[in-house]
C-alpha cells in the first residue's frame, strides 16, 4: 500500500467522526449580531479544540472588534502548521458563521440538531461552511494520524463574519496581519463548488444591489385620479429594466451564467389595505455584473430607464447603491493553486476539474483584491442557505482526500 492509499483508508474510516463532528458544530448557533446573534465565540472554541489536539506549531485567536458582539469582538482563528521543507504554505480558510434557518416550518427536522440520513447530513451550515473545515481539518489528521510528514506547510483559518461582509473577518485579518500571506501560497477557500467537485472558482462578477424608491400620491382605489399609483409605477419600471440585459448583453465562457444577470429581488410593504392606492414603493434590483462593465455605466442606464418611467407616469423615482463591490482582478488560470487543486482532483477522482467564474460574491475576492491569487473549491450541491440544508458525507471524505494530496505535494 502506497503511502497515499495509507492515507485515503484512513480518511475512509472518518465516517463516525464527520457525523459527530457535524452534530458538535451544528449546536454551537453562530450567529451574528446583524441576525441577532452574539457571535462565533462557542464555535471558535470548540474548533480551537479540535486543532489544539493535532498539535500546531502555532494557534492564534486574531480578535476583530465588534461592540455589539459577545466580549465586544468577533473571534478569528489562525492555525499553522510548519513541519515541511520549503517557504510554500496550503491555507484554507473556511469560516464559522452562518445565516439563520427562516422558516421553520419548511424545514424537516430542528436546523440546529443535525438529521443524518443514510449519506445525507441536514442542519443549518453543515454545508456553508462546517463541509469546507471539516474536509480539510480531516484531510490533515488523516496526515498526521498516520505518521508521514507534510509535504508543504499547512495553515487552517476560521474566520467570523464571512456572511455579512467579512469588516471583522477576513477583511480584519488582511488589514492587520496580511503579511501572514503571501503570493506563492497555495490560497483554497472551500465555501462553493458543484456537484461533480470539478469547479475551481477563480473569477466573480462585480456585485450591486439598487434600491429604487418609486413616490406618487395615495388616494382611495375607488378614486384613482386623484393619486398617482406607486405600485403602477413599480411593476412599469420593473419590466423596463429588463432592457439592461440587452444594454449590458456580452457573455463570457469563463463565467456561469456566461452573461450579466439583473433581477429585482425584495419588494418592501407599502400600504395595508386592498382599497387604497399606495403612494409608495419600494423594491431592490440584485445585479451581477460582468467585469468587462462600468458599474457607473450599468448606474447611469438605470437613472436613466427610472427618468423615463418618472416623466411618463408623472413619478417620483429615486435610485440609490446600497452595496457595490466591484470585481476584483480573476486568479490567473495558470495560478500555482488552480494547477494543484487540478492534480490532486484528478489523482483522487479520475476528473478533470475547470476554472470557472461565478456570479455570487465570496470571501475570496478580498485576497484577490490584496494580490493574493486565491481559489473557492468544494464538491456539494449548492443547499446554502435554503432550508434543509444538506451535505454528503461523501463528499466531505473526498474532499479530506483532495485537500491531504495538496498537504503532501501529491
Amino acid at each position: 500500500m502506497s503511502e497515499v492509499e495509507k492515507i485515503y483508508e484512513i480518511i475512509d474510516g472518518y465516517r463516525d467522526e464527520v457525523i459527530e463532528l457535524q452534530k458538535a458544530l451544528t449546536a454551537k448557533v453562530a450567529l451574528g449580531p446583524e441576525y441577532g446573534g452574539s457571535g462565533e465565540h462557542e464555535k471558535t472554541e470548540f474548533i480551537r479544540g479540535l486543532l489544539e489536539s493535532i498539535e500546531p506549531s502555532g494557534l492564534e485567536i486574531v480578535k476583530a472588534p465588534d461592540e455589539r458582539a459577545q466580549d465586544g469582538c468577533r473571534p478569528n482563528l489562525i492555525a499553522e502548521w510548519e513541519d515541511a521543507e520549503g517557504d510554500q504554505r496550503v491555507w484554507v480558510l473556511s469560516h464559522s458563521d452562518i445565516v439563520p434557518p427562516g422558516d421553520l416550518s419548511l424545514w424537516t427536522c430542528d436546523p440546529y440538531q443535525v438529521k443524518v440520513e443514510g449519506d445525507r447530513i441536514i442542519g443549518r451550515g453543515v454545508e456553508d461552511n462546517q463541509h469546507g473545515f471539516i474536509s480539510s481539518y480531516l484531510g490533515l489528521k488523516a496526515i498526521l494520524d498516520s505518521g508521514l510528514g507534510l509535504g508543504r506547510r499547512v495553515g487552517l483559518v476560521i474566520v467570523a463574519d464571512e456572511e455579512t461582509g467579512s469588516k471583522c473577518g477576513l477583511g480584519y485579518l488582511l488589514e492587520n496581519h496580511g503579511n501572514r500571506f503571501k503570493e506563492e501560497d497555495l490560497i483554497v477557500v472551500p465555501d462553493g463548488g458543484n456537484e461533480e467537485g470539478t469547479m475551481i472558482e477563480v473569477a466573480e462578477k462585480t456585485l450591486l444591489w439598487l434600491k429604487f424608491t418609486v413616490t406618487g400620491k395615495q388616494c382611495h382605489a375607488s378614486m384613482p385620479n386623484n393619486g398617482k399609483n406607486s405600485l403602477f409605477g413599480a411593476a412599469r419600471l420593473i419590466v423596463s429594466l429588463a432592457d439592461l440585459k440587452k444594454r449590458f448583453g456580452r457573455t463570457e465562457d469563463l463565467f456561469s451564467p456566461p452573461e450579466s444577470t439583473f433581477e429585482p429581488t425584495k419588494m418592501e410593504a407599502n400600504v395595508p389595505n386592498v382599497n387604497t392606492i399606495p403612494g409608495k414603493n419600494i423594491f431592490f434590483l440584485d445585479c451581477r455584473v460582468l467585469p468587462q462593465y462600468q458599474v457607473d455605466d450599468v448606474l447611469s442606464a438605470c437613472g436613466e430607464i427610472a427618468s423615463g418611467i418618472a416623466a411618463e407616469l408623472d413619478l417620483d423615482i429615486a435610485v440609490e447603491p446600497v452595496y457595490r463591490q466591484e470585481a476584483t482582478e480573476p486568479t490567473s488560470t495558470d495560478a500555482p493553486v488552480v494547477k494543484a487543486l487540478t492534480k490532486a482532483i484528478k489523482g483522487v477522482t479520475g476528473k478533470e476539474a475547470k476554472p470557472m467564474g461565478i456570479g455570487g460574491g465570496t470571501v475570496a475576492a478580498l485576497f484577490r483584491r490584496a494580490g493574493l491569487p486565491a481559489a473557492v473549491w468544494s464538491t456539494g450541491f449548492d443547499s446554502a442557505h435554503q432550508p434543509n440544508e444538506y451535505c454528503l458525507i461523501s463528499n466531505i471524505l473526498t474532499d479530506a482526500k483532495v485537500f491531504a494530496c495538496l498537504y503532501l505535494g501529491k
